[in-house]
């Protein structure tokens, strides 16, 4: 469920038990709901709204340092090869040839992945990048988008 800041920006998700806490703190109030369906005096919310505003110095941020966490969250813990969880970074250009650290020449990768890639680049190796490598404008949230399997 997606919680706006008092500005109405966009400022996180959290889960429906979560946002009905905050409703019944009075810290939030239903701004989207599904159309006939309450719990208690509220409608069901599918988006919920802060009564005060929340500075997010942390949003401002420009994300100018290239960190291994930075690279797998700007990838969502997605492998860049297979699709699969990442647990590690690939460099494009192998750093074994000169390939820096950087937003550009890093993606997430499974160790599988990794591995299999060695020295190599994707295209020597024979499978392309499933996503391309960016300059996030902001830095990235450093949490899983999604549950561990």
């Amino acid at each position: 469920m997606q919680v706006l800041n008092a500005g109405y920006e966009p400022l996180h998700h959290v889960s429906l038990q979560h946002a009905i806490t905050m409703l019944a703190r009075g810290v939030a109030i239903v701004e989207e709901f599904v159309e006939g369906a309450t719990f208690g005096p509220h409608p069901l919310p599918t988006k919920v709204r802060l009564l005060r505003y929340v500075a997010m110095g942390w949003l401002q941020r420009r994300a100018e340092a290239c960190t291994k966490a930075g690279v797998r969250a700007r990838d969502r813990h997605r492998c860049a090869y297979c699709g699969g969880r990442a647990d590690t970074v690939d460099h494009v250009v192998p750093a074994s040839r000169g390939g820096a650290l950087t937003w550009l020449n890093t993606v997430a990768a499974c160790r599988a992945c990794n591995n299999a890639k060695a020295d190599r680049t994707p295209a020597e190796w024979g499978r392309p990048l499933l996503v391309t490598p960016y300059v996030p404008e902001r830095v990235v949230a450093l949490r899983p988008a999604f549950a561990p399997a």
